[in-house]
């Protein structure tokens, strides 16, 4: 099989030729593949974060996992932008004024030459008085294009599954906009209720919208979720902002033929459970072992496996980057044993490896995987 047949028949819950091996190698390994500063990629597109990924697959020979495909959105934007980049030191601090009709909202990022970059400074300041400003950041969207798709689409060929992202609303995605981060979502989330309540709606009409868009287009996949949903928020809030969008979207998607699933690193059998008895969606991602997340591949197979299908779950510190060779090797076996029976399993590692992740280990849990991981 090829590794797009491989990863689409085993994420649907099937059976393939064998367990495919997917480690996620989204952002660092690829980027320090390329021999060149952070910056140069995640700043200046050279080369885009997606093709460096594609390189990174072929190098190391693995099934891939493509998450940077995305639908061209038109919008009736009533914003402009400014931006100023500064350099300081080894780092480049990109600025930038968003003007609205309301006024201006701000942000930073800072660059680094060996790391991804980090916001250091957010759109929301004051949740109450930002608030006429933030429904510019949802515009009408009146149209789509496939062109950035189909560029990429065709670049990754039959390298593994290519899925777009569409997040449902919830903390773990207006975490990204509110300086003073969790602490000052939470403060405005009580603090203001009928306040959030509305924006919550402007960003699920807007996040809806985009799915109509989706539906049309007919992708390959979609990968919904968000990093830290549960973790960043509880179990309640989970379930009363993001659950209700993320089973629109994959009740809508599964209905049309388009592959789902869910990314949330953290804590993810509250959720692994909902989405199985209650939703459509084909597979769950990373499935954490603690401490960062709450996901035992054993107990999540029995409970869950035969109606979702499960990518996970070797842990990228203490297996992946500190472990040797043999460790990782044990650790995929035990993996294997404990989820591959019955297919519906692809042997992956918790969210993101590292950038000093050992090569040989990354090959260690792969040739595990060719080698045991027959039906």
């Amino acid at each position: 099989m090829t590794s797009k047949e491989r990863m689409k028949i085993a994420l649907t819950g099937g059976i393939p030729d064998r367990v495919p091996c997917c480690p996620d190698i989204s952002n660092m390994i690829p980027c320090r593949l390329t021999g060149k500063p952070f910056q140069d990629i995640y700043l200046r597109n050279d080369p885009p974060l997606w093709r460096a990924y594609i390189d990174a697959v072929d190098r190391l020979k693995i099934d891939g996992w493509f998450i940077y495909g995305y639908i061209g959105f038109h919008t009736d934007d009533k914003t402009t932008s400014d931006w100023t980049i500064e350099k300081k030191g080894d780092r480049e601090i990109l600025y930038r004024i968003l003007h609205t009709p309301a006024g201006d909202l701000r942000s930073t990022q800072t660059f680094y030459p060996a790391d991804p970059p980090t916001p250091t400074e957010k759109l929301i300041k004051d949740f109450k008085d930002d608030f006429p400003k933030l429904k510019y950041l949802f515009p009408e969207i009146t149209g789509y294009d496939k062109d950035a798709y189909n560029e990429m689409y065709a670049a990754f060929g039959d390298r593994g599954l290519f899925a777009i992202c569409l997040m449902p609303p919830g903390f773990s995605i207006y975490n990204e906009l509110f300086e003073g981060n969790l602490q000052a979502l939470t403060y405005a989330y009580y603090d203001y209720p009928e306040l959030f309540a509305e924006f919550h709606e402007i960003n699920v009409k807007y996040t809806l919208r985009q799915l109509d868009m989706v539906l049309d287009a007919k992708p390959e996949s979609v990968l919904t979720g968000g990093s830290g949903a549960i973790t960043l928020a509880s179990h309640e809030l989970f379930d009363t902002l993001a659950f209700p969008t993320l089973k629109t979207i994959a009740d809508e998607c599964n209905r049309t033929g388009i592959i789902t699933g869910v990314h949330c690193c953290g804590k993810e059998m509250h959720l692994i459970k909902r989405c199985a008895e209650e939703t459509g969606l084909n597979y769950v991602n990373p499935l954490e072992i603690a401490p960062q997340g709450d996901s035992e591949l054993k107990t999540a197979k029995k409970l869950y496996g035969k109606k979702i299908a499960l990518m996970g779950n070797l842990h990228t510190t203490n297996m992946m980057l500190k472990g040797s060779r043999e460790f990782v090797k044990l650790k995929s076996l035990e993996a294997l044993a404990a989820a591959a029976e019955g297919g519906g399993f692809v042997l992956s590692t918790g969210d993101q490896c590292g950038r000093d992740t050992p090569f040989e280990n990354l090959f260690a849990m792969i040739e595990t995987a060719r080698t045991y991981g027959r039906y």
